[in-house]
């Protein structure tokens, strides 16, 4: 079996691993195109790179619109790389919507027109405009295959007319990176300035006002007792939130350390002794997923949450945290004051999310999953004959 992937995520090396898992579980030989170069909130440019796990082909091919993930499209002339390939199946790993999504989907009808599907994260039925309307009922009409992120993505699918076989496939971590780092975070709490009998209460990501950050703030300022709130990341809200803080009269208890690579992500959490997700729903906008839950979790840290989107359901999943009611900052302040109070709970809740990231969440394990419905699509191919 070969596969091929088409992912503009895997400019970031880490997230190479799951398919290097995939053909560690297969023997399948798996072939991936990334963009050359891809532009994020993070970072100018980032340049596509091996990761050392990964030892199948690595196609890098310039894009226009890098950064851009509904509008982004390789520039090349791609029905000879599907030729030259010949693979027996090919995995989007993009929104049907996108203008990647249809190049790869029409050139396949022409290069070979074998089995292809799809990744989905959309929770919010949205009716796009014309013309990625139109992309997404042709892809929804020529796919074998798509993996939605979680239940909500899958209804929306269904919703909107997609028939063909799902498989829910939740964001997976690669255990090998996410695991505790006590050292690291030991001495990164020296390098910081925070005591040891200091509570830290930590966040990991963009600095938007959707993630609820303005309410975490809000929050801390109620708490007893001695604390630090650290938040790892950059976004346009940086500004805000040092404004808020220094309004709120606790300058001196948050710690913004910037955008951070991705492999000190576990350390971070390792650091963190409660880990906040507080995000709040916009109209065109909910937590899709929430992979920084089980990243914490595998790293044997407490999580607290909203409900926004999918977040309440993976925390269940994991029994690793509690949510409370989103932008609601008495709540939040009461839930994390429980927590620093209570360390046997938020000891126990942290060892059982551990145990959960280590089943659920293993990429060792979904990318069985994942291989099964590929191989199911292809062989349900194989019965039906050439496609149309």
């Amino acid at each position: 079996m070969k596969l091929l992937v088409i992912s503009h995520a895997c400019v970031t090396p880490i997230n190479q691993s799951f398919y290097a898992d995939v053909a560690d579980a297969t023997g399948w030989e798996i072939e991936l195109v990334v963009p050359e170069a891809w532009k994020t909130e993070y970072k100018p440019t980032v340049r596509a790179e091996r990761w050392p796990t990964f030892t199948g082909d690595l196609h890098t091919i310039p894009v226009l619109k890098p950064g851009n993930i509904p509008l982004h499209f390789y520039k090349s002339f791609i029905v000879n790389l599907l030729k030259q390939s010949r693979p027996n199946a090919i995995y989007m790993h993009h929104e049907p919507y996108g203008a990647a999504t249809i190049q790869w989907y029409m050139a396949n009808r022409i290069a070979g027109n074998v089995p292809i599907g799809f990744y989905a994260a959309q929770n919010i039925l949205k009716k796009y405009p014309i013309p990625f309307r139109w992309f997404e009922h042709y892809v929804f009409e020529h796919s074998a295959f798509a993996f939605p992120v979680a239940a909500g993505a899958l209804d929306v699918l269904r919703e909107k007319g997609y028939k063909a076989r799902a498989t829910v496939l939740p964001l997976p971590i690669d255990l090998e990176i996410y695991r505790r780092q006590s050292h690291w975070a030991a001495q990164k709490r020296r390098e910081l300035g925070i005591e040891q009998d200091e509570f830290v209460i930590g966040y990991l990501g963009r600095l938007v006002e959707e993630k609820g950050l303005a309410s975490l703030l809000r929050a801390c300022a109620k708490l007893n007792g001695k604390w630090r709130c650290v938040l790892v990341g950059s976004g346009v809200f940086d500004s805000e939130l040092r404004r808020l803080a220094l309004e709120l009269g606790i300058t001196d208890r948050i710690v913004f350390p910037g955008f951070v690579p991705h492999q000190e992500a576990p350390g971070w959490f390792s650091l963190f002794d409660l880990f906040a997700l507080p995000s709040e729903t916009r109209a065109n906008w909910k937590e899709q997923f929430g992979r920084v839950i089980v990243e914490a979790n595998a790293c044997e840290t407490v999580v607290v949450g909203t409900e926004s989107g999918e977040i309440g359901n993976v925390i269940r999943s994991t029994g690793g945290g509690v949510t409370v009611p989103e932008a609601n900052v008495p709540a939040l302040a009461a839930a994390i004051q429980r927590l620093i109070a209570d360390p046997v709970r938020r000891l126990d809740l942290a060892a059982t999310g551990a145990r959960a990231a280590r089943t659920i969440y293993d990429q060792r394990h979904l990318a069985r999953e994942f291989a099964s419905t590929i191989n199911a699509a292809v062989a349900d191919s194989k019965r039906k004959g050439p496609r149309k």
